[in-house]
């Protein structure tokens, strides 16, 4: 079998706004081969960033396009392709959107491999250790804490036992973040548990005073608190903190989310396939279970991503809990045939060959920009 085209496909919400919302916009990846299998793939990053990595002309030998790179290759052998990547984008690519690009080509390698085999990613990765998961509902802050306060009280009312707020307004003011921590726990009540995202606002110092003033509400973490390369901050406040500290979203590579267990000593690793690819996630899970610490996807995506994080989570021994996006955008919930039902507060993890999913190609119609 022999790859024939990679195709990065952009789609974008005729409306995008700053809020820091990934459903806005989104690059998928499209691996087409010589014996009819496709697979796919979705990145998180900057969608037109993406694109042009992959569709990008051959410059030299260490500086081409991911495309180039891997037309004519076995895209069971994913390894080597990872490889063939690796070297394509030794000049411009390492980090950063090329590692993304990279992450949504895995994805799409992974679908191929489940295919051709008649299995689901799942299996194929020795697994699964689980087949479902305890579901957080993922959301933004409202911009003030009365309207986070009504958010909060209405998606517990949808049956979720976790709900997870983040970003907007959070880092204002002191009083501010108290506020809308508050009003998220009288929102959603005794009974479900409440995390905070706080997207990067504090140093390591404030972060450990927001967890005190925090502690009244209980929250269950407190995630991304700090820039993602202030490791020596990580490190101070997972050694004081007395709420538990995630983070890794932003991280695409193995020894970056072994210097988080190691060095950050986080509780808890964040690796989102679509920037890390389904291959890191679990090499990460791993090794951070072999530390004693815990792994949870990161995914405000499609339906593609959600695939590949379950898939993925499920190869880890030490997942248990599962970032279940409910933004509201058609991009989240109407690119997959397949919709991911939350059952008795569980995601399940899908049975179908590869991502066990199918794309909406009338979504992708209306929303294609690129």
């Amino acid at each position: 079998m022999k790859i024939t085209s990679v195709t990065a496909i952009v789609l974008r919400l005729p409306e995008v706004t700053a809020d820091c919302d990934g459903t806005q916009d989104t690059c998928l990846i499209r691996i087409d081969t010589d014996q009819g299998v496709t697979g796919w793939g979705e990145v998180d990053s900057c969608p037109t960033v993406v694109k042009a990595v992959i569709e990008a002309p051959l410059s030299h030998q260490i500086c081409n396009g991911l495309a180039n790179a891997l037309v004519g290759e076995d895209p069971l052998a994913i390894e080597v392709c990872m490889l063939k990547m690796d070297e394509a984008a030794n000049y411009y690519g390492r980090v950063g959107a090329g590692s993304h690009a990279m992450a949504g080509i895995n994805i799409a390698l992974w679908d191929i491999a489940g295919k051709v085999a008649g299995l689901p990613i799942s299996t194929l990765l020795g697994g699964p250790v689980r087949s479902k998961f305890r579901a957080y509902c993922s959301i933004l802050f409202g911009d003030t804490p009365a309207e986070t306060a009504d958010l909060a009280r209405r998606h517990a009312d949808l049956g979720f036992t976790a709900i997870k707020f983040g970003w907007g307004p959070m880092g204002e003011s002191e009083a501010n973040d108290i506020a809308l921590v508050e009003q998220a726990r009288k929102g959603v009540g005794d009974t479900v548990d409440v995390l905070i995202d706080a997207g990067q606002v504090w140093d390591w110092k404030t972060a450990r005073r927001r967890a005190e003033q925090f502690l009244p509400y209980r929250p269950f973490w407190i995630e991304e608190p700090l820039h993602p390369e202030d490791i020596d901050g990580y490190r101070e406040l997972t050694r004081e903190s007395v709420v538990p500290i995630a983070t890794g979203e932003a991280e695409s590579r193995l020894k970056d989310f072994q210097r988080l267990v190691i060095d950050g000593g986080l509780d808890w690793i964040q690796p989102d396939p679509g920037r890390c690819g389904i291959s890191t996630f679990v090499e990460a899970g791993r090794f951070a279970h072999t530390h004693h610490r815990r792994v949870v996807n990161h995914s405000f995506k499609s339906g593609i991503t959600i695939a590949a994080s379950l898939h993925a989570l499920s190869a880890c021994p030490n997942g248990s809990l599962f970032e279940f996006c409910m933004a509201g955008s058609p991009l989240r919930h109407e690119l997959t045939n397949e919709v991911f039902e939350v059952v008795d507060g569980y995601v399940h993890v899908p049975e179908g060959p590869g991502l066990g999913i199918s794309i909406n190609e009338a979504t992708v119609d209306r929303y294609r920009v690129a």
